[in-house]
C-alpha cells in the first residue's frame, strides 16, 4: 500500500511550534507589534512570561525562555543560537508584496520577495533570536 493511504488516518487540525528564546520580551514584541500576533495563552501574568501561545489566525507559536526566569544569562550563548538559522517556519501569507512592505517599514532586515522554481512567492527574515522566517504563497493562487 502506498504511504498515506492508510485507511486509520490520524485528524490533526494544527501545529504550535515551541521556540526556546533568550528574551521573552522581546520575542513577545516582534511576534506581537510585528507580525501582528496576539497572546491566547500565558503561564502568568506578567511581564515576566514563563511561557507564552500567540496565535495569529490559525497559526499558534509557543514561546519559552530558554533560562528560567531567575537564571537569565547576560546575553545568548553563541554556540547554543549558531543553529537556530536552521529553523525554518513557512507561513502561508496571501499577500507577500503587503507583508515584504510592512516588514520593511518596521526595519526587519529582508531580501525582496523571490519567485521558487517549485511555484511559491517567498520572503525570509529572521526573528530576534535568529529563527528564520518564511511567508510564502503559490504563485498561481496570487
Amino acid at each position: 500500500m502506498p504511504p498515506g493511504n492508510d485507511k486509520t488516518k490520524i485528524d490533526l487540525k494544527g501545529i504550535a511550534p515551541l521556540l526556546l528564546v533568550f528574551d521573552i520580551e522581546a520575542s513577545i514584541g516582534f511576534y506581537c507589534n510585528i507580525l501582528g500576533f496576539e497572546m491566547a495563552a500565558n503561564s502568568s501574568d506578567g511581564p515576566r512570561f514563563g511561557w507564552v501561545l500567540l496565535r495569529l489566525n490559525n497559526v499558534e507559536i509557543m514561546l519559552e525562555p530558554l533560562y528560567p526566569l531567575k537564571e537569565q544569562a547576560p546575553r545568548p550563548d553563541p554556540l547554543r543560537v549558531q543553529h537556530h538559522a536552521d529553523t525554518f517556519l513557512y507561513l502561508g501569507c496571501p499577500d507577500i508584496d503587503a507583508a515584504y512592505d510592512h516588514l520593511k517599514s518596521k526595519g526587519i532586515p529582508l531580501e525582496p520577495p523571490r519567485m521558487t522554481y517549485y511555484g511559491m512567492k517567498q520572503v525570509y527574515f529572521s526573528d530576534p533570536d535568529g529563527y528564520r522566517i518564511c511567508f510564502q504563497w503559490p504563485i498561481q493562487a496570487t
